[in-house]
Parts: C-alpha cells; sequence; structure tokens
C-alpha cells in the first residue's frame, strides 16, 4: 500500500469515525427534544372556566388512564368550598367487566390519617386529652416497649405529626373479610412500637404512630374506634357511607398490582392509618371541609377553628423522598408552599392493589380528589395534579413533579440504550478497521477494561436484586418506565461486557505493525 493510499485510508477512518460520534450525538438531542416535547402542558388552562376544564380533565384522564394501563379512576373536583363534578372511569373489575361507578366504596388507605387526625383533634377541642401530653398517660396499662429513649416524649401531637421516633409497623399484613382480625394491642408490640430514635427528632412516616391514636382514641372514650369516627367526624361532615370497619353489603372494587394482577377487598389490623372506606362523594364533603379557610364555622361541624388551624400549621420538616414533594408534615396532613403563594395541604395512600389523594387549599374553597384501583397510579395522578393546580391559578403542586421525573427516566433509558449502540457499533469498526486486535503489552488496557466490566457486573448484579423484591419505591413512581431501565441496563452492560472482551491494539502492538 502506497503512503497516498495509506493517507485516505487514514482520512477515511477519521470521517467515519466523526460520523458515529456525531451521529450519536445528534441522536441524543433529539430523544431529549421529543421527551420534552412529550411532557409539555397546555398553557392556557387557567383561562379555562369550570365546564371547559371538566371537558379537558376527562378527556386528559382517559387518555392517561390508557397510557398508564389504570383500571379504574374516581376523580372529584371541590370549587368554591363544595364539589361541582365527579366521575369515575374504567373498570372495578376488569376481568369480569364491571364499570367503575361514583356509588363503588373504595379504599382509602393513608387518606385515614388526616380523617383520624381530626377525630383526635375532637378530643382536644372538647378537653379529654392535650397535644402535648405524653400518649401513655392516656393508654391505661399499656407501655412502650424497652428502648434507649424517654417513651414520656412521646406526645399526642408528635404521633399525629409524625415525629414521635415510633417504627413504620409491619408492611403487608392484611386480611381477608370474615377472617379472624388480632386486636389492636396485639399488634403494638415488640419492634413494631419500639422507639428508633429521639422523639421529636425528625419525620419518619409511620403508620404504627397511627395505630396507637386508635387506642387513645378507644382508652379515653370507651367506644370502638370504628364506631367513634362515624359518629363524631364522618356523620357530621356529610361522610354518610364512609366507614372504619366492614360491611359484608358494600361494592369494593378489585384492586390491581402493578404487574396487573387483582387483589381482592382486604382488611388491616389496625385502622386509623389506612382502614377507611369510602365513597368518592364522602371524600369530596371531607376535602371540601378542609378546603375552606379555618375560620369558616359553616365548613366545620366538628372542630373549632382553632382546632382546624393547628392541623394546617407546620409541624416538622420532610427530609428525603417524601422532601420532593412537600415541605413538611402538620397534623395528619402534608403541607406545601405553592408557587404562587398558597399554602396547600394533602394526602395520599398506597396498598396493596390501589393508590389515593387528595389535595386541598384552605382558604380558597378549592380541592380535588383522586382514587384508583391501580397500584401504577402515581404519574397518572402527578399529571392530573399538575392540571388542575394550573387551572385554580397557584402554580405546580410538589406532586407534579412525578411527571418531570419520568420524562427524565425516560430521557436516561433512551440515552443508555443510544450509548449501548454507540459502543457497540464503535467496537466493531474499530475491529473492521484493525484498530482492536490481540497484541503484546495487553496489560496496558486493564484499567479501562476493568472499569467496563465491574460497570457491567455492578448493572447486572442491580437489575438481578431489583428482580427478586417484592415491592420497590422505584416502581410505584416509574411503573411503565422501569422494566425499560432495566432492559436498557443489561443491554448497556452487555455492551460493556463486548467492549472489554475485544482485542484491542496497544502502543507496544502498534509499534511493530
Amino acid at each position: 500500500m502506497t503512503v497516498s493510499d495509506e493517507r485516505a485510508l487514514s482520512s477515511l477512518k477519521r470521517r467515519l469515525h466523526t460520523t458515529i460520534h456525531v451521529g450519536t450525538l445528534v441522536a441524543a438531542v433529539v430523544l431529549i427534544a421529543l421527551h420534552l416535547a412529550g411532557g409539555a402542558r397546555n398553557p392556557d388552562l387557567a383561562t379555562l372556566n369550570a365546564q371547559e376544564f371538566v371537558s379537558h380533565l376527562e378527556a386528559a384522564i382517559s387518555r392517561s388512564m390508557s397510557a398508564g394501563e389504570i383500571p379504574g379512576v374516581s376523580v372529584l373536583l371541590v370549587h368554591d368550598g363544595e364539589p361541582i363534578w365527579s366521575n369515575a372511569f374504567g373498570y372495578a373489575d376488569r376481568e369480569v367487566g364491571v364499570a367503575l361507578s361514583t356509588g363503588h366504596m373504595m379504599m382509602a388507605h393513608s387518606i385515614s390519617k388526616s380523617v383520624t387526625a381530626w377525630g383526635v383533634m375532637r378530643l382536644v377541642d372538647q378537653g379529654l386529652i392535650g397535644l402535648d401530653d405524653p400518649v401513655v398517660d392516656y393508654l391505661g396499662e399499656w407501655q412502650f416497649p424497652d428502648s434507649r429513649y424517654d417513651a414520656r416524649a412521646v406526645t399526642v401531637r408528635r404521633l399525629l405529626s409524625l415525629n414521635a421516633g415510633v417504627p413504620l409497623g409491619p408492611i403487608g399484613v392484611h386480611y381477608a373479610p370474615g377472617q379472624p382480625i388480632p386486636s389492636l394491642e396485639a399488634g403494638l408490640v415488640g419492634d413494631s412500637v419500639r422507639l428508633f430514635r429521639e422523639p421529636g427528632s425528625g419525620f419518619a412516616y409511620s403508620n404504627s404512630s397511627y395505630a396507637l391514636l386508635e387506642l387513645l382514641v378507644e382508652r379515653v372514650t370507651g367506644r370502638a374506634f370504628a364506631e367513634y369516627m362515624e359518629t363524631e367526624v364522618l356523620q357530621p361532615l356529610g361522610m354518610h357511607a364512609a366507614r372504619f370497619d366492614w360491611d359484608p353489603h358494600w361494592e369494593v372494587p378489585l384492586g390491581y398490582r402493578i404487574d396487573g394482577t387483582p387483589v381482592e377487598p382486604f382488611l388491616y389490623p389496625n385502622r386509623a392509618s389506612g382502614g377507611l372506606f369510602a365513597t368518592i362523594h364522602d371524600l369530596g364533603r371531607f376535602a371540601a371541609a378542609t378546603a375552606k379557610a379555618p375560620g369558616d364555622v359553616a365548613g366545620s361541624p366538628v372542630l373549632s377553628a382553632a382546632a382546624r388551624a393547628e392541623l394546617y400549621a407546620p409541624q416538622v420538616a420532610i427530609p428525603g423522598i417524601f422532601g420532593t414533594v412537600s415541605d413538611s408534615y402538620g397534623l395528619g396532613h402534608f403541607l406545601e408552599q405553592l408557587p404562587g403563594g398558597s399554602a396547600a395541604v394533602w394526602h395520599g395512600g398506597q396498598g396493596l392493589g390501589w393508590m389515593t389523594h387528595f389535595h386541598a387549599i384552605p382558604g380558597t374553597g378549592d380541592a380535588i380528589v383522586i382514587l384508583t384501583n391501580s397500584q401504577r397510579s402515581w404519574p397518572f395522578m402527578a399529571h392530573i395534579l399538575g392540571d388542575w393546580s394550573r387551572w385554580v391559578g397557584l402554580g405546580p403542586v410538589g406532586m407534579s413533579r412525578i411527571s418531570g421525573a419520568v420524562t427524565s427516566m425516560r430521557i436516561l433509558v433512551s440515552l443508555l440504550f443510544l450509548f449501548a449502540v454507540w459502543r457497540t457499533v464503535t467496537v466493531l469498526f474499530g475491529l473492521a478497521a484493525g484498530e482492536r486486535r490481540v497484541a503484546l503489552g495487553r496489560f496496558a488496557s486493564v484499567w479501562p477494561r476493568g472499569v467496563e466490566l465491574v460497570t457491567a457486573l455492578a448493572m447486572t448484579g442491580a437489575v438481578v436484586w431489583a428482580s427478586r423484591q417484592e415491592y420497590l419505591f422505584i416502581t410505584s413512581v416509574f411503573p411503565r418506565e422501569t422494566p425499560r431501565f432495566a432492559a436498557a441496563l443489561l443491554v448497556t452492560a452487555a455492551a460493556l461486557v463486548f467492549s472489554a472482551l475485544a482485542p484491542v491494539r496497544t502502543a507496544r502492538a502498534a509499534s511493530r505493525a
């Protein structure tokens, strides 16, 4: 081969290299632009009247349900302090084809905490308990298991605000209706209630905290928790069908896991943290009461203005994952400051086969309730909440950030696949061009090869570990994207292994060529 031929070949190789790299960069930019364009929202929602927004919302719900593979959804809007619209979409039982209706009894899950907080604050209003009293003063013979922390520092306020150092409690413990259920006290033993941190030292989500408040209600009133809540909170608020105990005559939809398999209705051994059953209309009445200003006596037949203001006063800052969607926790409510300056209160719920949510703006009379019988619903709810908050003119609520996270995850998945293709094509081109071949001096490339192999092993190990977990938070946030992310990691790992094991031309070999 002549010198001019070698120069021409070298020039061709450089152009091909440049084409591969530039093409990959252009593809990455195009993919990002497409994903960002797909996440755009209608900027004119604030100009719509109520009827126009309902039409928009119905179309958005139908599209998002289909995209998210969500069987059933109930949604209710509160405006000017009153429910103005509600509707049900999809199925209560997808296999049989039973349509979901607004009359179906739905599992509220952790929205129950907000309702329970009203019941506890009613006792405060009546002077039967003090917010800053040690809870053990009201629990009779029951005592906290031994720990290094002072149990008397666990006050009613700290239990309500999830700032008592009480652990999360058992997860996944539930019973079929009609099945014998252990007593409340039987579950309040050992590590389920043993203090794991100093009371008052910070927010920690805890179902056991509300189980203790349930016990407090029963000890102080001498009444069953469900009966007390029905007569003192649910009925006065107009939640006439809602109950904390089970009625075999109810029509309750099936729930659906992330993988789409159905789940029969079930009961928790304690009810205050997640055991409320209610229709969308019941929870609409609760959201309407929440959306009215604390001083609006007509909107609060249960609590004084002072007690309601206490419910929505920040008690403890929220760090970590919860802190990305909320600023602080009050008494049974998440709290956030919106871009428009208004304060929002909300709570969500998640259980096997279910996701629920309500958002309210005390003082403006605006609220929304979203109930779904699917664990695939967080991106759906984020989309609907984002549209609602723009319509009421308050700026995006924290939960709508999930929509941005979904877009970011889609971009990441696309970039991983693109990287895998780019890396594989680059190696193949090098082999075809004679630039990657077995040569002496192999140890000169051990370091980059080792990094590629270790990275590939870590990616594969993460996917294998995740596939063996019964529940992962990332799967709830990204139900559609998580399988694609796993596939992208495996494809990228394969490309890295191929790159690491492909023959490499070293400087020593090049000098002998």
